[in-house]
């Protein structure tokens, strides 16, 4: 399966880079970093894969016990449970690409560059973006969660999928 196509706006962009193309540069670590940093008074914890990833292949997580947020930096991964419900999301803002953070209070997560925020589920409450979280591909396979990183669904675009991008328990 493809990897839904940005906008016509994006494609017209020759300095744009991809949201994981900014993550692994220079500016994408120092934000990692001040994510870091930030989410240590938050429900959250750091979230390792089960098994190496395959360049390509999908991610494997322990389905969480609890409500929480689990964040995994090296697949630009973060993973909420809320309830019974379970969500993969990409790291970055959909708005201009910088690492989200959590929010203690509610378990959502807000934008450090222009405070949008989201509920915990991925959607947008408000702020600059002009649309909900990233939602990955995520289903259970036995006592584990199977999430795509290389795949993502849009609010806006692809609403149907984004509503199903989620694994009840």
């Amino acid at each position: 399966m493809s990897t839904p196509s940005p906008d016509a706006s994006h494609d017209a962009c020759v300095s744009c880079t991809t949201r994981r193309d900014f993550l692994r540069a220079g500016a994408g670590s120092l934000a990692l970093g001040a994510l870091g940093s930030t989410l240590l008074a938050g429900p959250w914890r750091t979230l390792d894969a089960l098994e190496p990833r395959v360049v390509g292949g999908a991610v494997r997580y322990p389905i969480p016990a609890a409500d929480g947020v689990s964040i995994d930096k090296k697949n630009e991964i973060i993973l909420c449970r809320v309830g019974v419900e379970v969500y993969a999301f990409a790291l970055s803002c959909p708005h201009e690409n910088t690492a989200l953070r959590t929010l203690p209070r509610n378990g959502g997560f807000q934008c450090p560059k222009h405070k949008s925020k989201y509920q915990p589920n991925g959607t947008f409450i408000s702020g600059r973006a002009t649309r909900n979280m990233d939602r990955l591909p995520i289903t259970r396979e036995g006592d584990a969660l199977v999430v795509d990183p290389d795949r993502y669904f849009e609010s806006d675009k692809d609403p149907a999928r984004w509503a199903a991008a989620l694994v009840k328990l």
